[in-house]
């Protein structure tokens, strides 16, 4: 199915009270090879964590050494866990309707989730999403990486267990409430910018002839607008 006609969620840039955060682990980074072999993901609401879904999947395949390097999950652990149809079940049934959170999950985790559920169920996940990675990129512009942990250390969250799918839910929960923070304090002191063709915030960025708002759904959409 052509990319550009799915009807996916947005991604948003906002601070809000009440969401899912979630995280995968996988056999490896390429969504068209690899298998998801945890799922993980904690619901808040009113900005606290109320309920836990975690479980460990059977990909039906040989977890790489690699991959068991980062997240110390081996076949042995998998071969009794369920299949990926009713893992993602629990999942999507866990998150209902909520903006779903998670770090670098445009171009990572939301890759397989789509993938899998296209595949199981032919049908779209349409929940809009928001990106912490992005948000790190917009408001620590002092840091020099932006990992996870990298961010979880800036905010002296402790980062014990990276790498397994809960532990970093519940790290970078606590990096979505601090980046919060930070951008509620910044909307405060100026009133966000929205795009003309989304709706979504315009954030500035620099081009060939100076400074421009671009919308920060970008590529997906390429509003602008003059400063």
């Amino acid at each position: 199915m052509d990319e550009t006609m799915r009807n996916k969620g947005k991604r948003l840039s906002q601070y809000v009270g009440d969401y899912v955060v979630f995280d995968l682990e996988t056999t490896g980074v390429r969504a068209n090879l690899d298998e998801i072999i945890e799922i993980s993901a904690i619901r808040v609401r009113e900005h606290r964590p109320v309920e836990e879904y975690s479980t460990l999947v059977q990909p039906g395949m040989h977890i790489p050494a690699a991959a068991t390097a980062v997240n110390h999950i081996t076949d042995d652990m998998v071969k009794d866990a369920p299949k990926i149809a009713d893992a993602l079940k629990g999942f999507l049934e866990f998150a209902g309707n909520d903006i779903l959170v998670g770090h670098n999950i445009q171009q990572f985790d939301l890759k397989f989730i789509y993938r899998d559920v296209m595949d199981i169920s032919g049908k779209e996940v349409e929940n809009d999403y928001i990106d912490t990675l992005y948000m790190a990129r917009q408001y620590l512009p002092e840091l020099s990486h932006y990992r996870l942990s990298d961010v979880s250390e800036y905010f002296g969250i402790n980062t014990v267990g990276a790498h397994r799918a809960l532990n970093d839910c519940a790290m970078n929960q606590k990096c979505y409430e601090e980046l919060g923070k930070i951008l509620q304090r910044r909307r405060e002191e100026q009133p966000e910018i929205l795009c003309p063709k989304c709706g979504l915030e315009m954030v500035k960025r620099s081009g060939k002839y100076g400074e421009f708002y671009g919308c920060s759904d970008f590529p997906r959409c390429r509003g602008t607008r003059k400063i």
